[in-house]
């Protein structure tokens, strides 16, 4: 297809915008992750005051984006924030994480996701022995994972026919998916046969975890934490709150093609976080009506959706929840397309990605840089770590965000007389506190999980000797 080096045309409102922070939020991550967080606490209060940590935190970081969106609205979006605030290197660091792992690895993980639960119709996507496609040594290949390149495929392709394409499907979907929500949520407090509510606010704030029996396996029987140990479990329950929440900011990668970017974006992102944030917490104060604790905690494969279905809809309810995902992930997924070529487009114009990347095809979009996403992604379905790859980023991604929230402080005093359109609201409170709650949860991680920081680390430090050698061939075609 016919390759140029044009612009991007700004054809996306406010509303898009709000839909693709909505859409590229919410994922699969809210249906299953509870059970893992109540593993970690054990009580109710501190689940719920992990999601309201989490989503306190993202509301914060949105806010503070405004600023730098609107001081800087074209595409690349935190590249390009961290570009002007540090350096290239810093920013290329990002740009090669975002590509190696943090775009291309959720693309990965929620398609696998929509295979999964697309098995509740076609048992033939299960992750079952007897499904198994082919096995070479410890790679292992499932019809599911065959699915779920094809959708990212389909996706792909879609996208690289215009911004107006993946506009609509992400108007339909994102509205679907918070219509069906809503509705469950309702249904959760409505039509609840027995409600476990009071049961499991007797102690809110007594936080336990699990005692592990022989082997690692479940005994059933439960023990109190001290406060050490509970600030460790608080921040490996926000692993999975954190990946569920995540993606708010894709947005600022299509600032190029928002209209009135500077006002809009920032607003975006406000009203997109605040949506998310109030429908997560709604979601996880319907599993504790519908579910007692240890039904959250073992549900079955972590599908606290699904059991909570379960007990108000009956056998039909993993099946209204397994449709309610396949839409979710579809419209997620689709965002996540869209926005991840943009980063690596504006990486590409400046000498810094593969230089096909940087061009637009005739329907004004990135679409060799879309398709390198697809490579990526599709290699990560097929090895199926992109789950401990995520796990392993979560420490990485909110390092980023911190500095590129820092950057909101370097840029004031660096460019006190730049144009700001939009400040940030609080400043300097606000984003200190995000900076602050950022860095706890990064150095509890380092103490308590580091299985979650280190392998992450290592990601992005393999980054410097690709900028370097980038860089020289760059000095040497001079």
């Amino acid at each position: 297809m016919e390759q140029k080096t044009g612009s991007f045309h700004r054809s996306l409102s406010l509303l898009d915008g709000t839909l693709l922070v909505i859409g590229s939020m919410i994922g699969s991550g809210i249906f299953i992750v509870s059970a893992d967080m109540v593993r970690n606490v054990g009580s109710s209060g501190w689940l719920i005051a992990v999601w309201a940590i989490t989503g306190l935190m993202t509301m914060t970081a949105a806010i503070s984006y405004g600023e730098l969106s609107g001081m800087f609205p074209k595409a690349g979006g935190q590249y390009v924030y961290l570009k002007e605030s540090y350096n290239k290197l810093i920013a290329f660091l990002y740009g090669w994480s975002f590509f190696a792992v943090i775009q291309t690895g959720t693309i990965a993980a929620v398609g696998v996701a929509f295979a999964k639960f697309s098995g509740y119709f076609f048992p033939v996507l299960d992750l079952k022995e007897e499904n198994i496609l082919l096995q070479i040594g410890k790679l292992t290949i499932y019809p599911a994972h065959v699915v779920a390149i094809a959708v990212i495929a389909l996706l792909t392709y879609l996208n690289s026919r215009g911004v107006k394409e993946g506009k609509w499907i992400q108007l339909v979907f994102t509205l679907s998916k918070l219509v069906a929500m809503f509705g469950l949520i309702l249904c959760g407090f409505m039509l609840v046969k027995e409600s476990f509510w009071s049961q499991n606010w007797v102690n809110p704030w007594n936080a336990m975890q699990e005692v592990k029996a022989a082997g690692g396996e479940s005994s059933g029987l439960w023990a109190n934490i001290d406060t050490i140990t509970l600030l460790g479990a608080v921040a490996a329950a926000m692993v999975g709150s954190v990946f569920s929440s995540d993606a708010w900011n894709n947005v600022t990668f299509i600032a190029g093609e928002i209209r009135n970017p500077q006002k809009n974006i920032g607003l975006s992102l406000f009203l997109g976080t605040l949506t998310v944030t109030v429908i997560y917490i709604l979601m996880n104060l319907m599993y504790l009506n519908v579910l007692p604790l240890n039904g959250i905690a073992h549900a079955a494969q972590d599908r606290v959706a699904v059991a909570a279905a379960q007990q108000l809809f009956g056998t039909t309810g993993p099946y209204l929840v397994a449709a309610l995902i396949m839409i979710s992930t579809f419209g997620c997924n689709n965002g996540l397309i869209l926005s991840g070529a943009r980063v690596y487009h504006t990486m590409a114009q400046d000498g810094l990605f593969f230089k096909k990347a940087g061009t637009l095809n005739k329907n004004d979009v990135p679409q060799w840089a879309l398709w390198a996403q697809f490579v990526v992604a599709a290699l990560l379905c097929l090895s199926g770590r992109y789950g401990d790859l995520l796990d392993m980023i979560s420490f990485v991604v909110v390092l980023f965000y911190v500095l590129t929230i820092a950057g909101i402080f370097i840029l004031r005093r660096k460019r006190p007389d730049a144009p700001r359109p939009y400040k940030a609201f609080g400043y300097p409170f606000l984003p200190l506190l995000y900076i602050l709650l950022g860095l706890s949860f990064c150095a509890l991680l380092i103490v308590f999980k580091p299985q979650y920081t280190w392998p992450g680390l290592i990601i992005v430090l393999a980054g410097i000797p690709i900028y370097y050698f980038i860089q020289r061939g760059a000095a040497e075609a001079k």
